[in-house]
């Protein structure tokens, strides 16, 4: 069979410049290779890269598969690592030292405010309340009865109002703003009832009852108005919302804790502390206790589990007392137009509470930070080009002929790597390299190869031809 050799309908010519000297590359089909190799511009370890604009002409076009720079920035994770300075650098320029004692600087005051920033959010963590003075008002107003245009008389009345406000006091004066929203008077209270005289009344009309509920509206106060020109006995019953909620004890052991009301995890530590106080913790089997005189009569055991604790001291928790004020409505004489003032105990939020939340959250100058971050981090990778720069010249001007030498074979090397090339391009300088034993048999491959491709390429072009007839 005789072989014909193959031709292309078009040639186009692709030289990869290799130190000045242009060489064709060609595929196995007898094509020129239309692809482009580029030689990489970055030297090998040890050598210093060259500086910007050397080597420009082997650079490869940018493509939209390759990120730019700033996407690489972008993407790349900002290090601590990379604002420092390297040592050559403060080795010659020593004003930089300034620099590396303000980066410490920034290192340790950072550390210390996410220390505190932890330690806040510890505390956040717990309930933070404090003690206030809420002022409850109880006022009566009686109208008497008055002649309406039509002669007959009204009903005589009486209104009852209950109010309250929180006091100011000089200490929280300083640290709460005074932008920030009043609590309602309503907010304070889980229930109010409002007992009148059963039998001036009756027992289906003698009680006036609020308790929240979740859609509740709060409000500042609250008012009762009913018929009536007696003086009337009532009881307000006011129960506090407590939170988190607390619990009254039973009086044996609240004699025994000196505590009447208070949250369970109160409790439970006070408990804890009696007994280790008075040693009550058995000495071999340390998760028992061994019950005095007064923990037998509460507990009616003689011993017990540090398990069993919650389920005994379930029984004597009880809901807390509520507010009792006994008031009297007058409808005749000086005081048919009176106000009573009570002043009660309330917990409320901390008013640090507030602040300390606000400082954990800000991100105020977050954005300004990263910004000044972003910043040192392109001045420092600028002195880092700048010292590679530095050190390529220097290198060029101490032994330009060494360093020339050096750079074209690091050059060779990744020229080697990048167009795949196996080989050693040293010996195939050397035109003795071809007359080894070797060559015969790769001739024989390669024009092999050709032979079975072009096989394959009119065993295809027969196979269309017969699909179209």
């Amino acid at each position: 069979m005789n072989l014909s050799p193959c031709k292309s309908p078009k040639k186009e010519n692709k030289t990869i410049k290799v130190k000045g000297t242009p060489v064709k590359t060609k595929d196995a089909s007898c094509n020129t290779v239309t692809k482009t190799k580029e030689i990489s511009s970055m030297p090998r370890a040890g050598m210093p890269p060259p500086p910007p604009g050397v080597g420009l002409d082997r650079k490869r076009p940018p493509s939209q598969e390759i990120r730019t720079p700033q996407q690489i920035k972008t993407k790349r994770k900002k290090k601590i690592a990379d604002k420092i300075l390297p040592q050559r650098v403060r080795d010659l320029v020593p004003e930089s030292q300034a620099y590396m004692d303000l980066l410490a600087f920034e290192r340790k005051l950072d550390a210390t405010i996410m220390r505190k920033r932890l330690d806040i959010q510890e505390v956040l963590k717990r309930p933070m309340k404090q003690k206030r003075k809420l002022r409850i008002f109880i006022s009566n107003t009686f109208f008497p009865p008055k002649e309406a245009e039509d002669g007959e008389e009204t009903v005589p009345s009486w209104e009852l109002r209950v109010e309250g406000r929180l006091l100011e006091d000089a200490a929280s004066a300083r640290f709460c703003d005074s932008s920030k929203i009043k609590r309602k008077f309503s907010s304070f209270f889980k229930s109010l009832v409002i007992e009148l005289d059963k039998e001036l009344y009756g027992l289906d009309n003698h009680l006036v009852e609020w308790h929240r509920t979740p859609s509740t509206q709060e409000t500042d106060g609250f008012q009762v108005k009913r018929p009536g020109d007696q003086n009337v006995k009532c009881k307000v019953l006011l129960m506090l919302d407590y939170q988190p909620m607390q619990f009254k004890l039973d009086h044996r052991l609240a004699r025994l804790l000196g505590i009447h009301t208070q949250t369970r995890p109160f409790i439970v530590n006070a408990l804890w502390q009696y007994i280790k106080t008075h040693k009550l913790q058995d000495s071999s089997e340390r998760e028992y206790i061994n019950c005095d005189k007064y923990f037998e009569q509460i507990f009616e055991c003689k011993r017990m589990k540090f398990s069993d604790i919650p389920s005994k001291l379930q029984p004597l928790l009880m809901p807390p007392d509520p507010i009792i004020i006994h008031h009297v409505v007058t409808v005749e004489g000086p005081d048919a137009k009176k106000t009573a003032c009570y002043d009660i105990d309330v917990d409320i939020d901390d008013s640090l509470k507030h602040q300390m939340n606000s400082f954990v959250m800000s991100t105020q100058n977050q954005a300004e930070i990263t910004a000044l971050d972003s910043k040192i981090h392109e001045t420092v990778e600028n002195i880092n080009l700048l010292k590679t720069q530095r050190e390529f010249f220097l290198g060029f001007a101490k032994d330009p002929q060494e360093f020339i030498s050096n750079f074209l074979i690091s050059q060779t090397r990744d020229l080697k790597t990048m167009t795949d090339v196996v080989g050693n391009p040293e010996e195939e300088r050397r035109a003795e390299y071809f007359y080894e034993p070797w060559t015969v048999e790769g001739v024989n491959r390669y024009f092999y190869s050709l032979v079975q491709q072009r096989r394959l390429e009119l065993e295809q072009a027969l196979m269309m031809r017969n699909g179209g007839m």
